[in-house]
């Protein structure tokens, strides 16, 4: 019995492995900002199991993403930079479908509303 339960237990999590979305690759999108501007960024994603590592690049420079994870076809990660001697942190999830992620992002701790964007796989 004792077994079984193990046996049950792993293939439960291999499938939940399975069904975790292929990230891995480059990802580009022009990103809104204020006023109407859009921001050319490039994801270089990178999944392993449910754990999301990689790196978003923008004009500004390549930056590290962190606390990155995956749940089926639901992405997020986070993104710490330095203006100005302020740092912000960016939030950002996603929904993954085919060769698209479906996009919201908003700085940690404000109040303005989420910003969406699509990021297609190049």
């Amino acid at each position: 019995m004792r077994n079984l339960l193990s046996i049950l237990i792993v293939l439960t999590l291999a499938a939940g492995m399975a069904l975790a979305a292929d990230v891995t690759g480059t990802w580009k999108a022009s990103v809104p900002g204020r006023e109407g501007a859009t921001m050319e960024t490039t994801f270089n994603l990178k999944a392993e199991g449910n754990t999301l590592t990689g790196t978003v690049v923008t004009p500004r420079g390549e930056t590290p993403i962190t606390d990155g994870k995956i749940s089926g076809n639901t992405i997020s990660f986070k993104v710490k930079r330095e203006f100005g001697g302020n740092e912000m942190i960016m939030l950002y999830e996603g929904t993954v479908s085919g060769d698209e992620i479906k996009f919201k992002t908003s700085r940690e701790g404000s109040d303005r509303p989420a910003r969406e964007f699509v990021a297609k796989k190049s």
